[in-house]
């Protein structure tokens, strides 16, 4: 018996007008209804929220990080605590990546070879290592309801077709590793395709993992460094080879609400991205309009809500000027309200896209949007799906928040930390590249005295400057 049951309840039309579909995930903590997106709680807590705050916005399933919780507090430690759900008092869904994605993004300060990866903590700088064994055994400790297979991802525009080939290859034997080492029946894990932009490489891919027995399909080493229409092909590539496999497919890393109902409209059911809240913390909220900056001088005064008719906590209750206030005067009330409502905002226009494909009009949505154009407020478009013939409106301006930002658009370099603290770990631990051989057993005291010093000092987790996007 599998962990999680997954149903299709309206299939994609004959005619192909679209690949979108409307789906039913059934997890041990609860039902999620796709196409989802899933708030990152990469310390297992969604940045400046409590569990509260996550029900309020409309939250079905979150996202926790393998490699942050294995250097702190330690899976050890979450588990005699009684596990992840337990120590974060969410009681609802969870999804745990691999650390694949970290660790291959600390670029300089890690080691890959065909049995894992050595790399130094952005922490303090200690040397630890992955296998495909012990990121199933951390993954089996934090108890989430789904598991994700150890991966090497490769940045596309990065990196060379035969670095590509490599990588992928070393991505099939550590799933059918991860799949081995896996043992917990009360947890799905998920295996993962990658190829970069070689359409033959990532077809081979999908057709590998497709023939082992994961509970679900995620599509790796995207919403980097490639353009959307890249990601286009590379998702259709998958697509076409899955065929009508049964299982849900998770896009990791992509967060913007354009680049979603494009990835929905070719398939897709699940989303994660740092995206949404990470901007949120530097200042910028998300409008039908396109973005709010409120450290603009013009909101000090203004009185109305952040978007009329928002249900957030944010809208109902307070106005643009307070929160310009909260923000000038370093108020983590600040941090939380526009965390809220971009939350909120998102997981709206989800719900938009899942009424659309009950209703038969993703492809007239999806059609009146284009690569920069955003869709109008998610009551609005509601209400025209429910009494016309499914035309919806649209918004055009190509607006600044439309796109992930986690890609370059065709600019080669490494893909993007996943987190603030991972930059700090760039910089101050690059000039020692991690060796294999300094490699050691990590125990949970000595780690977290370690993690302690080396948070010492440290200020505030608000971004200095524009966002980097999304992960994988």
């Amino acid at each position: 018996m599998r962990a999680i049951g997954f149903e299709t309840l309206v299939p994609p039309p004959a005619d192909g007008s679209t690949h979108g579909r409307l789906g039913r995930l059934t997890t041990p903590h609860g039902v999620v209804d796709t196409p989802a997106f899933l708030p990152v709680g990469t310390n297992a807590t969604v940045k400046a929220l409590d569990p509260d705050d996550l029900h309020e916005v409309g939250a079905q399933m979150i996202l926790a990080n393998t490699y942050h919780l294995y250097l702190r507090p330690g899976h050890e430690r979450i588990a005699r605590l009684g596990g992840l759900h337990r120590f974060m008092a969410w009681d609802g869904a969870i999804l745990t990546d691999s650390g694949g994605f970290q660790v291959v993004s600390l670029s300089d300060l890690r080691s890959v070879d065909d049995d894992g990866v050595t790399f130094r903590s952005h922490v303090d700088g200690s040397v630890h290592r992955f296998t495909p064994e012990l990121s199933v055994a951390i993954q089996e400790a934090l108890g989430a309801d789904i598991a994700v297979a150890f991966d090497q991802p490769v940045p596309p525009h990065a990196s060379g077709r035969a670095e590509v080939a490599v990588a992928t290859e070393r991505t099939h034997r550590w799933a059918e590793r991860s799949l081995a080492a896996h043992s917990r029946p009360d947890q799905a894990l998920f295996g993962i395709v990658q190829g970069g932009l070689e359409e033959d490489i990532r077809a081979g891919s999908a057709r590998t993992i497709a023939a082992l027995p994961f509970d679900g399909v995620c599509i790796g080493g995207l919403a980097g460094d490639e353009t959307p229409q890249e990601r286009g092909r590379a998702l259709d590539v998958v697509r076409q080879t899955l065929g009508a496999d049964p299982r849900p497919r998770y896009l990791m890393g992509l967060g913007s609400p354009v680049d979603m109902l494009d990835a929905v409209d070719r398939g897709v059911d699940l989303f994660d991205s740092v995206l949404p809240a990470r901007v949120a913390r530097n200042g910028t909220l998300w409008v039908p309009e396109g973005k709010l900056n409120i450290h603009n001088a013009r909101y000090l005064d203004d009185g109305a809500p952040v978007e009329e008719g928002c249900p957030c906590r944010l809208c109902r209750h307070f106005s643009r000027a307070y929160v310009a206030h909260l923000f000038r005067a370093d108020e983590l009330l600040g941090y939380r309200l526009a965390t809220c409502h971009n939350l909120t905002f998102t997981l709206r226009f989800m719900g938009l896209i899942r009424e659309a494909l009950a209703a038969g009009t993703l492809p007239q949505l999806r059609l009146e949007s284009s690569a920069a154009r955003v869709a109008t407020r998610p009551r609005d478009v509601t209400a025209k799906l429910a009494r016309s013939d499914g035309a919806v409106a649209v918004k055009t301006g190509g607006l600044p928040w439309d796109r992930s930002g986690g890609g370059g658009h065709g600019i080669t370099r490494p893909p993007p930390p996943r987190s603030e603290e991972e930059a700090e770990g760039r910089r101050r631990q690059g000039e020692d590249p991690a060796d294999p051989r300094d490699a050691h057993e990590r125990r949970g005291d000595q780690a977290e005295a370690q993690a302690a010093r080396g948070d010492r000092g440290r200020v505030g987790d608000r971004p200095a400057g524009a966002p980097r996007g999304a992960r994988r």
